[in-house]
C-alpha cells in the first residue's frame, strides 16, 4: 500500500488558512504576537541566512564555468534592458487601471485607519542622505567591503564581488579547479539545507499570517476594499497578458511557469517575502532548462532590478492617494510619477518597507501629501503578498528569456520538467 504523502503546497495552503482563522478568532489579542511572532521570525532568518552563500557559490560557478567576460557583458546589457522594459511596462498598467478605475475616488478618509509611518519617513531621509541617484547606484554597486555587504544583504555588491571572482577562477585554469570544487561543494550543501528549511515552512507561514490578522483585523480590508481589487486584478492581468506575452514570445508559457513554481509561489505570497523563495526557484530555474551562469546572474539581479509587482503597486497607490485627497494629476505630472519611479525602485531591494519608502520618495516628486500612506498601512500586507508573487514569476520568466534569447535554454528539460521531477521522485 502507498504512504499518502501531503505535498509542500498543500501544507502551506493549510498553514496559511489556519493562521487567517487563528488570527481572525484572536483579533487584538497581544499573546498571538507573543507566542507566534518568534516562530515566524526564525523561519524567515533561517532563510535569509542561506541567501547568500548560494548566490556567491552558485554564481562563482557560473561565471567561471563560462569565463567569457564578453559574453557576461553581453547578457548582462541585455538582462537591464529587458528589466526596464518589462518594469516601464508595468508602470504604465498600474497608472492606466487607476485613471481608469478611479480607485481612491470618493474614499471617505474620516472612516479610514491611519497606520504609523514614521519609521519609513527616517528610512526615507536615511536612504535620501546616502544618495540615490543613478550615479549612487553605480557606486554602490562596488563594495569596500565584501565581508560588510554580505552582512548587509547588499545584492549588487555581491554579485559584483561574485562575477569578478568567478572569472578570476577560470582565468587562473588548472589551479583555480580546488576552488570550484569547493563552490560546487557550498552549493549542493547549502540547497540541502534550503530543503530541509522548507519542511519548516508550513509553521513559519501560520505563525506569519496569525500575527498579521490578529493585528490589523479583516474588517481593516473593507474600506480600502476598492484598492485591493484593483491591485490584486491589475497584477493578474500584467502576468497574463505581459509576461504571459513575453513567454509566448519565446515559445514558453507562463501558466507553465506558474505551474512549477506552484509551491514557492504560495510560500511567497504567505510570508510576502521574495527572499525565502530565491534559493528553490535558481534551482527549480535549472531544472526547466536554464544554465546555471544565466540563473544565478539574472534573478539575484533582478530582485534589484526588476520589482514588476513592486512598481506596478507604487504607481496604483500614488494615484489612489492622489484621487483620495482630490488631487488631479496632469500629464506632466504622471510622466514624471512613472519617471521617478524608474529610478526610484533601482538598487535599494534590502531596505526595510522598501515599497513605502520608494512611494515616500515617488510622493514628493510629483506633490501628492506622504501622510495619505498611513491610510493603506493597514492593508498593505494583503497588498504585499500579491506584488511578491508577481515579483518571483517576472524574475523566474527573465532567466528563461535570458537563456532562450542566448539560444541555450534546454528546450529537452523544460518540455519534460514534471516527467523529469516525477522520475527523481520516484528513485528517492
Amino acid at each position: 500500500m502507498k504512504k499518502f504523502k501531503l505535498g509542500l503546497a498543500w501544507q502551506i495552503l493549510i498553514g496559511l488558512i489556519l493562521g487567517v482563522i487563528v488570527g481572525a478568532v484572536f483579533y487584538g489579542n497581544e499573546n498571538v504576537t507573543k507566542y507566534l511572532q518568534p516562530v515566524g521570525t526564525i523561519f524567515m532568518n533561517m532563510i535569509k541566512m542561506i541567501v547568500v552563500p548560494i548566490i556567491i557559490s552558485t554564481l562563482i560557478l557560473g561565471v567561471a564555468g563560462q569565463g567569457d567576460l564578453k559574453k557576461l557583458g553581453k547578457l548582462g546589457v541585455k538582462t537591464i534592458v529587458y528589466f526596464e522594459l518589462i518594469t516601464t511596462f508595468a508602470i504604465i498598467i498600474g497608472i492606466a487601471a487607476a485613471d481608469f478605475f478611479k480607485p481612491g475616488v470618493g474614499v471617505n478618509m474620516e472612516h479610514l485607519t491611519k497606520g504609523d509611518i514614521s519609521s519609513y519617513v527616517e528610512t526615507s531621509k536615511t536612504v535620501a542622505e546616502g544618495g540615490h541617484g543613478f550615479a549612487d547606484t553605480l557606486i554602490h554597486i562596488v563594495p569596500t567591503n565584501i565581508v560588510q555587504a554580505m552582512a548587509e544583504g547588499n545584492m549588487l555588491a555581491i554579485i559584483f564581488f561574485s562575477v569578478l571572482f568567478g572569472l578570476g577562477v577560470a582565468a587562473i585554469g588548472e589551479k583555480g579547479k580546488p576552488v570550484l570544487a569547493f563552490f560546487s561543494g557550498v552549493a549542493d550543501a547549502m540547497f540541502w539545507v534550503t530543503n530541509t528549511i522548507m519542511k519548516f515552512a508550513p509553521y513559519g507561514v501560520f505563525a506569519l499570517i496569525a500575527v498579521t490578522v490578529s493585528t490589523f483585523g479583516i474588517q481593516s480590508l473593507i474600506p480600502l476594499g476598492k484598492l485591493a481589487v484593483l491591485v490584486y486584478v491589475a497584477m493578474i492581468l500584467f502576468v497574463v497578458v505581459i509576461l504571459g506575452g513575453v513567454a509566448k514570445f519565446c515559445g514558453l508559457s507562463v501558466f507553465r511557469l506558474i505551474r512549477i513554481l506552484k509551491d514557492e509561489l504560495l510560500l511567497a505570497y504567505s510570508t510576502s517575502s521574495s527572499e525565502t523563495v530565491l534559493p528553490r526557484i535558481m534551482q527549480k530555474m535549472e531544472k526547466a532548462g536554464a544554465p546555471k551562469d544565466i540563473v544565478s546572474f539574472v534573478i539575484p539581479t533582478g530582485y534589484s532590478f526588476n520589482l514588476d509587482g513592486s512598481t506596478l503597486y507604487q504607481s496604483i497607490a500614488a494615484l489612489f492617494i492622489a484621487q483620495m485627497y482630490g488631487i488631479d494629476l496632469s500629464l506632466v505630472d504622471q510622466i514624471t510619477l512613472v519617471l521617478t519611479l524608474m529610478v526610484t525602485s533601482k538598487g535599494i531591494a534590502g531596505v526595510p518597507g522598501v515599497s513605502f519608502v520608494v512611494l515616500l520618495s515617488t510622493l514628493t516628486a510629483v506633490n501628492i501629501p506622504v501622510e495619505g500612506l498611513a491610510f493603506i498601512l493597514g492593508i498593505d500586507r494583503i497588498l504585499d503578498m500579491a506584488r511578491t508573487v508577481v515579483n518571483v514569476i517576472g524574475n523566474s520568466l527573465a532567466s528563461l528569456v535570458m537563456a532562450k534569447w542566448e539560444n541555450r535554454l534546454d528546450k529537452n528539460k523544460y518540455d519534460n520538467y514534471f516527467e523529469n521531477e516525477a522520475a527523481e521522485a520516484a528513485t528517492k
